[in-house]
């Protein structure tokens, strides 16, 4: 092997490191609170598409379940006393999905009998 490529092959792992302690860090309590506030915010508008009859029960209740597994899962990454990167973002990929839901369910054409 010559010095040129043992030098770029060390380069890469030396990336490849970073990138994967990158990936690995601890996100920032605001990435946390940021969750929990959009937690509470998906909570209320599943509780206002009850009040005004966007949502039917079984929605709300599909959509109840959902929260709650997110909530969970939020338990769950948080368990040993960091929330990674990556768990992060799969967290709020994970939000982005329910969010959708949330969306769908209220602007689609079932609505709670009066």
């Amino acid at each position: 092997m010559s010095h040129w490529t043992h030098f770029m092959f060390a380069t890469a792992l030396v990336a490849a490191a970073a990138a994967a302690q990158a990936q690995s860090a601890p996100a920032s309590q605001a990435a946390e609170q940021r969750f929990d506030h959009r937690q509470d915010r998906q909570e209320q508008r599943i509780e206002q598409g009850v009040s005004s009859g966007a949502l039917t029960q079984p929605e709300a209740r599909r959509l109840g379940r959902e929260q709650a597994r997110l909530a969970r899962a939020e338990a769950h990454a948080e368990a040993d006393g960091t929330v990674t990167r990556r768990e992060a973002v799969k967290l709020e990929q994970r939000q982005d999905h329910a969010s959708r839901h949330i969306a769908h369910a209220k602007h689609d054409r079932q609505t709670r009998k009066p």
